[in-house]
């Protein structure tokens, strides 16, 4: 193994498995709130295309597992008010177009769709990494997730959080989905 690829490798393993989550900021009431009720928006995702519907499990799968919400709703039931309802549609444009130009949660946009989603909280996802990749004759599988948790009642993002998991590989690939899992799991341990 060249030394390069050792230190790149030692750097992910140091990044991805311990010292916390690489980024994360709590707002005002975030030890406070305490939703019944969450959905997982569909992610945005960027270049990967194939993580539309596996980020979006994944994540409800890990808040299931935390028993801290009485629901969540899964992708299915999300996505189907979202392809049924116009006016859910164009709440969700009109909430990922201020957010992603501006940093801003648009408070309007999110009151409204808790409202049309029956939910309390909702998660944001952006999807950074989700691929396999080569690197001074290494290979590694990476994903990363950027997630946003927002109080509806006054469109607050209460907290935020970035991260990301690198696993290298000789012969066998690992499954990204597994990673991914695994991620969400890491991620959702620190969501207040």
């Amino acid at each position: 193994m060249k030394p390069l690829s050792k230190w790149l490798l030692f750097a992910g393993l140091l990044l991805s498995g311990c010292g916390g989550l690489l980024e994360i900021w709590e707002g005002p009431g975030a030890e406070s709130f305490r939703p019944k009720s969450i959905a997982v928006l569909p992610p945005i995702i960027g270049d990967y295309e194939a993580a539309r519907e596996a980020a979006q499990e994944v994540l409800m799968t890990s808040l299931k597992k935390t028993n801290r919400y009485a629901r969540v709703m899964s992708p299915d039931e999300v996505n189907t008010i979202f392809q049924t309802s116009k006016d859910a549609l164009s709440a969700l444009v009109a909430y990922y177009s201020q957010l992603e130009t501006t940093g801003q949660s648009d408070k309007e946009a999110a009151m409204k769709l808790g409202q049309l989603l029956q939910a309390e909280a909702l998660l944001v996802v952006k999807v950074h990494a989700w691929e396999y990749v080569r690197a001074e004759g290494e290979n590694f599988a990476k994903v990363g997730f950027s997630l946003r948790l927002v109080e509806v009642n006054h469109g607050l993002v209460v907290w935020k959080a970035r991260h990301q998991f690198i696993k290298g590989y000789m012969f066998f690939k690992p499954s990204i989905k597994a990673i991914a899992q695994d991620l969400s799991d890491y991620m959702i341990k620190h969501v207040p």
